[in-house]
């Protein structure tokens, strides 16, 4: 039991890391770009850090919504397996018999 919470706060950080990692880098492709239409033309200079400034905000606002997920899911408490007497009645009867 406390090995699988362990796990999920392991898988939980590389989750999270991963996330961040993919955030940043989404963010440094998107001020590169509009920086560089920027410097191309510097009369759609306004247009383009809006629109820069929007997406931007968009995935942000992705990446906080995915490490809360991910940390909910970390601590989430894992379930117990259930006895034989509490499985679903399809998965008793799915048993095969017993050798004769």
């Amino acid at each position: 039991m406390e090995n699988a919470l362990g796990l999920s706060f392991l898988g939980a950080g590389f989750g999270a890391g991963l996330i961040v990692f993919g955030a940043a880098l989404g963010i440094g492709r998107l001020a590169t770009g509009a920086l560089e239409g920027m410097a191309r033309q510097p009369e759609l200079s306004g247009d383009l850090r809006t629109a820069m400034i929007i997406a931007a905000a968009l995935i942000e606002g992705f990446t906080f919504f995915a490490l809360v997920v991910t940390f909910m899911l970390a601590t989430k408490t894992p379930m117990q397996p259930l006895a034989p007497a509490q499985q679903p009645a399809a998965q008793q009867q799915a048993a095969p018999p017993a050798a004769q």
